[in-house]
């Protein structure tokens, strides 16, 4: 199959890795026990898809935690304690990607049909530099590679920003950007697709907003699916995407779709 879309940019956990996004909810709550502040895993998950600076800020300012830094520290909560926060947090989830980096079902089979209908698979990601450099082997090794890689901290400015597709883009040789897809499991990561002017493609079930892993989603029937399933598009809703699935698995019907639009002369949902 000629394709006229020319290339797919995933997200990594959630989206190609690690099902149910695990990775990070342990490290964001074992760091703020470390400094005296109890944060929940649903606390920690809210802010998902950001770079993990803007992650921890993001945490650090919600009205409770504030208040517990307050208490705990005798000041509020400040940039300069993010600083400290992310170079605790970077070996501590660099540490916890050994464990969620089994591929998403259905991500290799998906990634060699691109290939094969001639499309780039790009990605980008909301882990800086240092931990990609411990995921992109352990995904290689399970027979996964990408075309081309950017991390946060690669850019002055990340998600929800377009700045990440931009440089997919220019790296990749790819454009007009409605011939490129966006795929991810949270509002930040779609969103910049979507500013960057792309399709966007929401996964939901084997995402954060979901947040079960593989076999806990398995081992649903099909009732309690649906009601995860709708929770989730519905906290994906404020990203606008224009199509949802469950995962990656479910990916190549949802292109086949999205060339079907662009052959009515259709484009992707614009930013508002």
């Amino acid at each position: 199959m000629t394709s006229t879309l020319k290339a797919v940019v995933f997200d990594w956990a959630g989206t190609l890795i690690d099902f149910g996004s695990q990775a990070p909810m342990g490290a964001f709550v074992a760091l703020f026990a470390r400094h005296g502040v109890a944060i929940t895993i649903d606390d920690a998950r809210a802010p998902m898809g950001l770079p993990k600076w803007d992650h921890i800020r993001a945490l650090g300012r919600l009205p409770h935690v504030a208040a517990q830094w307050q208490a705990a520290h005798g000041r509020p909560f400040a940039d300069a304690d993010v600083d400290a926060l992310y170079a605790e947090f970077t070996p501590m989830n660099a540490a916890a990607v050994r464990d969620h980096a089994a591929l998403v079902p259905g991500a290799l089979d998906v990634v060699t049909v691109l290939r094969q209908r001639g499309l780039k698979v790009g990605s980008t990601t909301g882990y800086d530099r240092a931990i990609m450099d411990v995921v992109r082997p352990l995904a290689r090794a399970q027979g996964l590679e990408v075309d081309h890689l950017v991390c946060a901290d690669d850019l002055p400015e990340s998600r929800p920003s377009p700045l990440g597709m931009y440089r997919c883009f220019l790296d990749l040789r790819v454009w007009p950007a409605h011939r490129v897809v966006k795929v991810d499991d949270t509002v930040p990561g779609l969103l910049e697709g979507r500013h960057a002017g792309c399709w966007t493609v929401a996964v939901a079930a084997s995402g954060n907003a979901c947040g079960l892993t593989w076999a806990q989603w398995s081992g649903l029937d099909e009732g309690l699916r649906a009601l995860h399933r709708e929770q989730a598009t519905r906290a994906l809703g404020d990203a606008g995407p224009d199509i949802v699935i469950d995962s990656v698995a479910d990916l190549l019907p949802a292109l086949d779709a999205i060339e079907a639009r662009l052959a009515r002369g259709e484009r992707p949902r614009a930013a508002g």
